[in-house]
């Protein structure tokens, strides 16, 4: 069975850019947010789901608009938690699949945002937290073209940063692209190294 990483940090932290670093590693990833993306694809589960319980939220070809559901969430916070009662549990059939298809991999890595929050670190033998200041992380957000308002909404739904590197195996600081990479190519020397002692 394959080494489960879980890699999270909060919004703007840089953790698609880190998961990248691990797949050019050769580690085959496994991406929360491009599930949830193609779920969201006409035609699909979740689309077919969001349709039953948000009409308002899909678009003309039958896919979900994110858009309009950023608008509804922030509206009313509560159709973030009814949205993800009908979506993880479709989210988390994908992420079987993806274990089943790499079981011969000696390390997969789990690119989830909300690792903590959905209680899946238990399904990881180790997990890896991005991190970067507070001002880094509102500064790469609001370039991005999102609002204060929005940024705000997203942060008090994630647990805190610092409770994250508390509770996390390894932490890997993003201010920089080299010491970013060169925290990847660390934390999968210890990997191996704890896999070759297991074995």
């Amino acid at each position: 069975m394959s080494f489960r990483l879980g890699l999270t940090g909060s919004i703007g932290m840089g953790k698609s850019t880190t998961a990248k670093m691990f797949a050019d590693e050769g580690v085959p990833v496994w991406d929360a947010d491009a599930a949830v993306h193609l779920l969201y694809s006409p035609g699909q589960p979740a689309a077919r789901a969001i349709g039953r319980l948000f009409p308002t939220a899909i678009d003309p070809d039958g896919g979900v608009s994110r858009n309009l559901l950023r608008t509804m969430i922030l509206a009313d916070p509560d159709v973030l938690d009814r949205l993800n009662a009908t979506v993880h549990p479709l989210v988390a059939e994908n992420r079987a699949h993806f274990l089943a298809a790499h079981a011969e991999a000696p390390i997969v890595l789990l690119d989830i945002p909300l690792l903590y929050e959905s209680g899946i670190e238990g399904d990881c033998d180790a997990v890896v937290v991005v991190s970067a200041p507070p001002e880094v992380q509102r500064e790469r957000v609001l370039k991005r073209g999102m609002t204060e308002a929005e940024f705000q909404t997203i942060l008090a739904r994630q647990l805190p940063d610092a409770e994250k590197r508390a509770r996390a195996d390894y932490i890997i600081l993003t201010t920089g692209l080299d010491t970013a990479r060169a925290a990847v190519k660390n934390v999968l020397a210890d990997i191996r190294r704890r896999i070759t002692q297991d074995a």
